[in-house]
């Protein structure tokens, strides 16, 4: 796999880019001042934009449906995981543009290429806010993980109480 976008793996049988174009833009305004160049001030990243091209076979590759199911999950209007086949997280992306350009047709109509371009377009503020703190996360399963003994201990108490009140229950109802 090469990569995986929502639930739609790009690989060989499905939608092997040829391209991956990554590009980040960052804010820097300006402020004039009389004399000088002006000032500039980083105020934070901008736009982050993944675009796949490649060309897709049918007979080899994936083909019309494989592109069906991109625009399914385009048209659902929602942000999809974005992840490497690598195991790279890139984040919650939309898809901003879709094309596909359809030549070298069969007798009946079916191409026998497709070329296709994907933008997508990263809408999540950091991959933080996304997953949130992992340090908290780990801290609050350790100190779980600590009361963990205690827990297992009170479970086998009240075993050991319950197993003992059906014992006399028991011999109760044999005398």
């Amino acid at each position: 796999m090469m990569m995986i976008y929502g639930m739609m793996p790009f690989m060989r049988r499905t939608l092997p880019y040829g391209e991956l174009q990554h590009s980040v833009d960052y804010r820097w305004p300006t402020n004039s001042r009389v004399g000088q160049r002006p000032s500039a001030q980083f105020i934070g990243p901008g736009d982050e934009k993944i675009t796949l091209s490649g060309e897709l076979r049918p007979e080899i590759t994936g083909g019309a449906v494989s592109l069906l199911t991109v625009k399914l999950l385009a048209d659902e209007g929602l942000a999809w995981p974005l992840i490497g086949g690598n195991g790279t997280i890139f984040g919650m992306y939309v898809v901003e543009n879709y094309a596909a350009t359809h030549s070298e047709f069969f007798s009946d109509g079916t191409a026998s290429r497709i070329q296709f371009t994907l933008s997508l377009k990263r809408v999540d503020e950091s991959l933080t806010s996304m997953f949130g703190d992992l340090k908290k996360q780990a801290d609050g399963l350790i100190s779980g993980a600590g009361n963990l003994p205690g827990q297992v201990t009170s479970a086998i108490q009240g075993a050991r109480t319950a197993a003992g009140s059906l014992i006399s229950s028991a011999g109760g109802l044999l005398a």
